[in-house]
């Protein structure tokens, strides 16, 4: 049996799959937000009920925000800042008292949709997050790809590529640095837009719906979006060259995104034609915790 643990910010779920990826199990808790030991406590809390009810131990795999620093061996880059600087792997596995595999989020991600999931099959995929923030993970062969200094996929952080004058020094991502992908392709990013075009104040959700009904307005910020997220991909696909690229998060369920999406990434990549394949993510939102699951081979938990 495999276990997974997904740590988000607002709730902290668990999965219990068997070998052929069957859920025998799942539940969900609220975060204990700002609180580390009550976050591994709950973590571990989890698991334990998880093997209590279904009468089995399993391998442990923990998805999370953040990575763990090669250099000190403790999380970074976490946008749950309670994480930062903790070597939230070891306390783990000290609540548990056997091996845990821990594994960013978005690359667990990209993970789970490789293994079983819209990707399956595929030899490179990149797996998208598009919400609150912008994440992204690689997976190779099955196994995910964190690179040297665990920042693989990481393209939420770089510039938004092509950038016209009208978007050049105007936000400044939380990473401190101005003008991240982020800051144009997240769910405040397109309530940004709509609001700077209209005064209004629309949510990402409230911008699609309306869009869907009519609004030109809302259409218009949709389709500048589309345009960001064709460049940004297609900087991408310069890098990987992946097989498939899975978008996940609220806004990939906006059906209009993929419409000619393959064609407008083309005019920006430096090939003759994009084939890889841009689906939305088969799992939704249980991606993460699946791709947790998935870390472990099928092995005994200690």
């Amino acid at each position: 049996m495999r276990i997974g643990v997904d740590l988000g910010g607002t709730k902290i779920e668990v999965i219990a799959l068997d070998d052929h990826g069957t859920t025998l199990l799942r539940r969900r808790v609220p975060t204990p937000t700002g609180d580390y030991v009550g976050t591994v406590d709950a973590i571990a809390g989890l698991v334990f009920s998880a093997e209590k009810e279904i009468g089995e131990l399993g391998t442990v795999g923990v998805a999370t925000p953040g990575a763990i620093s090669l250099r000190t061996g403790l999380i970074k880059n976490s946008n749950s800042t309670a994480l930062n600087g903790k070597p939230l792997d070891r306390d783990i596995m000290t609540k548990l008292g056997r091996a845990v595999r821990l594994e960013n989020d978005a690359n667990c991600f990209a993970l789970s949709e490789a293994v079983d999931g819209a990707a399956a099959g595929a030899n490179i995929v990149f797996g998208v997050i598009l919400g609150t923030g912008v994440g992204g993970g690689v997976s190779v062969n099955k196994r995910p790809l964190t690179g040297h200094n665990r920042i693989a996929g990481e393209w939420g952080h770089n510039p938004l590529p092509w950038a016209n004058e009208g978007e050049r020094l105007s936000t400044r991502c939380y990473c401190g640095k101005p003008d991240c992908i982020e800051t144009f392709l997240s769910g405040a990013g397109l309530a940004r837009e709509y609001r700077n075009h209209t005064g209004n104040n629309y949510t990402a959700q409230e911008i699609a719906l309306a869009a869907n009904a009519g609004n030109e307005d809302a259409r218009e910020c949709l389709k500048t979006y589309q345009d960001r997220l064709a460049r940004s991909l297609a900087s991408v696909i310069n890098m990987i060259d992946p097989d498939a690229i899975v978008l996940g998060g609220g806004l990939s369920n906006i059906p209009d995104l993929y419409v000619g999406l393959p064609d407008l990434i083309a005019t920006y990549a430096f090939s003759d034609g994009i084939d890889s394949r841009i689906v939305p993510a088969a799992h939704g939102d249980s991606s993460g915790v699946r791709g947790a699951a998935w870390l472990w081979p099928v092995v005994s938990p200690y």
